[in-house]
């Protein structure tokens, strides 16, 4: 028989050095001992539960943060071990559980993008806190990302926003509401939140700011009961005159579409990469259940078809995997992050996902239907990142429009 050669937890990946290997061992051991269990209890948990004060969620945040990968100690990494390190705690955490593991990176997102556009107090403010991001609204979906209305259909309108700011003098001040679909936004204590300007001029994109969600005038719906990554709460926000003073600022309406881009690649890069770690999760359930399983008097790996259905999961983990990281570098690195690579790393590594969950649970047959195995759990998870952080079809829609060359045209 040809010799089995063992893979280390980033396949085919070129070697980790010192310091990235202990990042990952420590992530993984996270995953495995806290964010797997945990995110297992929390799936079968009512919404409502799941983010009581009693609720196994809570210890799981606390224990992240014992960790010590504050935004504070990555602003002094250098863009590509920022990109590498992130990278590989992404797929660790989302290999744990992408619901939960999901919540604790998406928890970092408001100090990330104050960081990102150099506002140390929004930071320093941000920074150890339970986060959320704020984009979506009851009337709009991706296209509150598309500042540009590039997604707009001919002879279309995107209508009236339904969360509004203005500015008055030294503070800036917020009214209406971002829809259900805020990932953390139960759990959250502050919000980057992105939304319409109010002026003299009348409504347009676009204002992104810090709010702390103990301010006056905040207000939250309750958690949605989903299919998949239950661990990570997600719901309303009503503001009502909630007033933050103007040094809570990430970017005014002059470089709104930039600060938009920017954080539209960061975000999406960072989905590929955990759902690689969702694929990666599918994959050695069913590689480890073949090698248990026995029919016709042998493991069933000894069965050609079942042995070819393993490769393909096996070769589609790894091309995702190395699309998602080398697109986390490029765009930590380049001048310009490239927004279509960053879409292309999500939409490839949600679709392999969903794809390697299928296959793994048809390896388990039977058992993989039950909740006794974890596979279906997994293709439910892996079915909601088909949706998560913009839907695949629009991304798709949204990537082909920036292969546009305009001096070919």
């Amino acid at each position: 028989m040809t010799k089995y050669i063992h893979l280390p937890l980033s396949g085919l990946e070129p070697p980790l050095n010192e310091i990235e290997t202990a990042v990952q061992d420590m992530a993984h051991r996270f995953a495995e001992d806290v964010l797997r269990p945990v995110g297992t209890a929390v799936d079968a948990l009512s919404p409502e539960a799941a983010i009581a004060p009693e609720s196994p969620l809570w210890d799981a945040i606390e224990q992240a943060k014992a960790l010590g990968a504050s935004v504070s100690v990555m602003q002094d990494l250098t863009p590509l071990e920022r990109a590498r390190f992130s990278a590989i705690t992404a797929e660790e955490y989302a290999w744990g559980d992408a619901g939960v593991g999901g919540l604790i990176l998406i928890s970092q997102l408001p100090a990330l993008f104050a960081m990102r556009v150099g506002n140390e107090e929004m930071t320093e403010f941000c920074d150890g806190k339970p986060g959320c991001w704020a984009i979506t609204e009851p009337d709009h979906g991706t296209d509150t990302l598309d500042a540009e209305g590039s997604l707009q259909a001919a002879n279309g309108s995107y209508g009236k926003p339904n969360c509004l700011a203005r500015i008055d003098g030294d503070k800036i001040i917020i009214n209406g509401q971002k829809s259900a679909w805020i990932s953390a936004a139960m759990t959250a204590q502050v919000c980057a939140l992105c939304c319409h300007l109010e002026d003299g001029a009348g409504t347009r994109p676009g204002l992104a700011m810090i709010v702390p969600l103990d301010a006056k005038g905040v207000s939250r719906g309750k958690p949605l009961d989903k299919v998949g990554v239950r661990g990570l709460n997600q719901g309303e926000l009503y503001f009502d005159n909630v007033e933050v003073p103007i040094s809570h600022l990430l970017a005014g309406p002059e470089d709104y579409t930039d600060f938009i881009y920017h954080c539209w690649a960061s975000v999406n890069a960072h989905v590929g990469n955990m759902f690689v770690g969702v694929a990666r999760a599918a994959y050695e359930h069913a590689l480890a259940y073949a090698h248990e399983r026995k029919q016709g008097g042998v493991p069933i790996i000894q069965h050609q078809n079942v042995r070819s259905r393993l490769f393909h999961m096996f070769r589609k983990v790894e091309a995702a995997r190395a699309l998602a990281r080398r697109v986390a570098e490029y765009n930590e690195t380049a001048p310009m992050p490239a927004l279509q690579g960053s879409m292309s790393a999500k939409v490839t590594s949600t679709q392999t996902a969903f794809e390697v969950a299928s296959d793994a649970l048809q390896i388990f047959g039977g058992n993989g239907l039950t909740k006794e195995y974890p596979m279906e759990k997994l293709l439910r998870d892996a079915r909601a990142g088909l949706i998560l952080d913009g839907c695949n079809e629009i991304l798709s829609i949204k990537a082909g429009g920036l292969l546009i060359n305009p001096d070919l045209i």
